[in-house]
């Protein structure tokens, strides 16, 4: 199985920032997509066909909550942790 890590450098994740539009505008991983934590449940049929799903947020607390939310729906996906670390295993 492929690390998160090597997902990531290699630009061959599906980036889910699940943080709110305003931390969102105040900085992300290029090309994630954003969807705010209390919005995913309505739109996880946006997720279904993604490969490599990596979710982050501030912390890593809300992707936590996001990861098993997803994984409770089938759709497999990992936790990133903070965008920020996630930025960086992008960019190095």
């Amino acid at each position: 199985m492929t690390s998160i890590a090597e997902m990531l450098r290699t630009g061959n994740a599906t980036i889910i920032d699940v943080r709110t539009p305003g931390e969102y505008a105040g900085g992300h991983v290029a090309g994630s997509i954003n969807i705010p934590l209390n919005e995913l449940p309505g739109r996880i049929a946006e997720l279904k066909d993604k490969k490599n799903i990596v979710l982050c947020c501030a912390s890593g607390a809300r992707s936590g909550s996001a990861t098993m939310l997803l994984q409770q729906q089938g759709i497999a996906c990992a936790n990133g942790g903070s965008w920020l670390d996630v930025n960086y295993y992008c960019n190095n």
